[in-house]
């Protein structure tokens, strides 16, 4: 039950002054339904309202407090022409303007002949000074009252500046003082106030350096919300410890089998991050582990030899990859390892009906199938396993924690291995997968080709359609003996719709095939699997030799007779997505070369984007910049992830304290499991403050 303490700030919006069912809809919308939502609402700018000039000193531009005498009101003769209320001081003459004004509500607040305090932005219209809707109209005794430095906050369609800050004004004056979670050490270390302190600080900036979020107070508040994220992670990792695990300890002799028949060693980052996993299947307690790795890094690999440890202990695994195509590759690496150690292989996607997909489930059921690998059909309610140890989840960011939990529950303590292939940095690795232990490959097996990244404008497209033919063997000038080599070409990213995309794609496509008849393919989101999967065969195996697409080739795609990856509005992709998609090409043995095509003029950041790409392909410093360029939730995709929005922290700027939350977070359930005594009641209110209220039934009594 969340604390009664925290009751007033959860109360909907609409019990705040000024707020009614309308204006709630629009709040609502802005920032959220709950009180707490507002006040997690900070300002975003500032109005310096202290500048009190005479009339012949106030500059156009500027917003300026002036004392002065109503002259006369200059009605309008239709609705078209604004109200002027000419006013005065002893230096000159301003006139108020007002559009679609009510002549009553003017006359009672301006009376002829009386002194007002008006403040607002003086402007210079046809050698007249004028001031626009005033911000503030007071009576002279009301001047001290007028705010010297006045909040900005971001706001919404309908929804007046006054409304809003009245309506966080009542919310502040009503805060509870709640009790201090935080270690009155860190407290004095950091220099923090209080909770209700530090919000109303935020709140209530006086200079433009109390905005940034380096400013003491929002530095405390996003340490406030850091903690409660990862302490809710330990919380749920701690809780998932205690449930228990089986061992699961094979004897080594199907993994040598499949080693016998690699084309190649394995890494020293391989070998590590596979003893690790190793170690965690053997043990008592159930492994939730992280295996990151770049594009090409060999994860797949690791994940197979993991799965044969299962099988050597007669139990079973199982990949769940997020498209059919990633499935479809996944299955095509381990079905020869799983060959060489006589083990039986399945694929189930979507797509099998009937009775192929009858035999194949009653064959998991008994156990005659070591393994499967598969999209979301292997969590599906009909799929049963004989002993499932293993849960391998590919490109978690694509599913939900839902997802990964659906496939853990199908077997008895289920060990869970998750896999991105795309690099996070460190702090979104803490938020994203802070309930799991992690495992990073930096290096890029044997044979892996670097790739030559050049920046190329879009006018000289025709130069690089010309390079594209000499590449395919098509074009005249290709070098003596050149083997023809693959293309893909990447269509761009025309806006958050598949519809355009699309477009963009067959446009490219129709164009190509006109120069290189029968030679290109296309791949997009909208084909039906089967379309797709003959378009990547096609392509595979030579039969066509340019493979246009959208960004659907991201992950998955591996070809490696693909010589050249062209990104068509380069400039329009985020880092690590340009990373991934360059990672489709060098899988072979021959030299690679990607084109980043890109429209003029360039931005500044998307300058420094495609600068970053051509100096480096350490995707795990690639991701660094992704996050100091965009921020977290474009790169995580928040909305599809099911990960929490911070309203307080950035991560880009506030990444040290994502660390300092996370050994805070160890630190308490250290010496407090169970959220026992004041401090650990202090901790609670932080969880429901943060509305992780599921975490809090994590906590152990005692």
């Amino acid at each position: 039950m969340r604390p009664q303490i925290l009751n007033p700030l959860f109360r909907p919006v609409t019990a705040l002054p000024g707020i009614g069912p309308r204006v709630g809809k629009l709040v609502e919308r802005l920032a959220g339904s709950k009180v707490v939502d507002l006040l997690w609402h900070l300002p975003a700018g500032l109005i310096d309202r202290r500048f009190a000039p005479k009339i012949k000193d106030a500059p156009p531009g500027q917003v300026a407090t002036i004392t002065v005498t109503v002259d006369k009101h200059a009605k309008p003769p239709n609705r078209r022409v604004p109200y002027r209320v000419r006013v005065y001081d002893e230096t000159g003459r301003i006139d108020l303007v007002f559009f679609n004004a009510r002549e009553d509500w003017l006359m009672k607040n301006l009376p002829v002949g009386e002194t007002r305090v008006v403040s607002g932005r003086v402007e210079d219209f046809r050698g007249t000074r004028q001031m626009t809707h005033p911000d503030h109209i007071a009576l002279l005794e009301e001047r001290d009252q007028l705010a010297a430095v006045e909040p900005v906050w971001p706001l919404t369609q309908g929804l007046s500046p006054k409304t809003l800050a009245r309506a966080i004004g009542a919310a502040l004056d009503d805060l509870s003082d709640l009790p201090e979670w935080h270690d009155p050490a860190l407290l004095k270390r950091e220099g923090w106030a209080g909770w209700r302190e530090a919000l109303r600080a935020a709140q209530a900036p006086q200079t433009s350096d109390d905005l940034s979020p380096e400013s003491k107070a929002r530095r405390r508040l996003a340490y406030d919300e850091l903690l409660a994220s990862q302490l809710a992670m330990a919380l749920v990792r701690a809780h998932m410890r205690r449930q228990g695990g089986r061992k699961t300890a094979g004897d080594g002799r199907l993994r040598r089998l499949a080693l016998a028949a690699l084309s190649f060693r394995l890494t020293s980052g391989q070998k590590q991050a596979l003893d690790e996993i190793i170690a965690d299947m053997e043990a008592p307690q159930r492994m939730l582990r992280l295996l990151q790795g770049d594009v090409g890094s060999g994860k797949t690999v690791v994940a197979a030899l993991a799965m044969l440890a299962a099988a050597e202990a007669g139990r079973q695994s199982a990949l769940m990859a997020p498209t059919e195509i990633l499935a479809r590759q996944h299955f095509a690496t381990l079905a020869p390892l799983f060959e060489a150690a006589g083990l039986r292989l399945a694929l189930l996607t979507g797509r099998d009906r009937g009775a192929p997909r009858r035999a194949t489930l009653e064959a998991l059921a008994a156990g005659d199938i070591a393994a499967v690998v598969g999209t979301h059909a292997v969590i599906q309610d009909d799929v049963a396993y004989k002993d499932l140890a293993l849960a391998v989840v590919d490109e978690q960011h694509r599913f939900g924690v839902a997802q990964r939990l659906s496939l853990a529950a199908k077997g008895n303590a289920v060990d869970v291995l998750v896999m991105t292939a795309t690099p996070i940095p460190r702090t979104l690795t803490l938020l994203a997968y802070g309930d799991l232990d992690v495992s990073r490959l930096t290096e890029k097996p044997a044979g892996r080709q670097a790739v030559d990244t050049r920046t190329v404008p879009l006018k000289r497209l025709g130069d690089v359609v010309g390079a594209v033919g000499r590449e395919i063997g098509v074009s005249r000038g290709a070098p003596s003996g050149h083997e023809p080599g693959s293309v893909f070409w990447v269509c761009p990213l025309v806006a958050e719709s598949e519809v355009s995309d699309l477009a963009a794609a067959e446009e490219r496509f129709a164009a190509l095939e006109r120069v290189f008849p029968g030679r290109v393919g296309l791949v997009h989101g909208k084909m039906r699997a089967a379309e797709k999967d003959a378009a990547v065969a096609a392509f595979a195996e030579g039969r066509t030799r340019v493979l246009v697409s959208t960004t659907v080739i991201e992950v998955g795609v591996d070809v490696p007779a693909a010589t050249v990856m062209v990104i068509e509005h380069a400039e329009r992709f985020g880092l690590a997505q340009l990373h991934q998609l360059r990672g489709r090409i060098g899988r072979g043995g021959r030299a690679a070369t990607c084109l980043l095509l890109y429209a003029e003029p360039l931005s500044a950041t998307a300058r420094e984007r495609l600068k970053i790409l051509r100096e480096t392909d350490d995707g795990f410093r690639i991701a660094e910049e992704d996050l100091r360029l965009r921020g977290a939730g474009e790169i995580l995709g928040t909305r599809q992830s099911g990960l929490p929005a911070f309203r307080l922290a950035d991560l880009a700027v506030h990444g040290e304290l994502m660390q300092m939350a996370r050994d805070d977070a160890s630190l308490i359930l250290s010496k407090n499991p169970g959220l026992a005594g004041a401090r650990g009641d202090a901790l609670r209110v932080l969880l429901y403050l943060f509305e992780r209220d599921a975490a809090v039934g994590y906590a152990r009594s005692g």
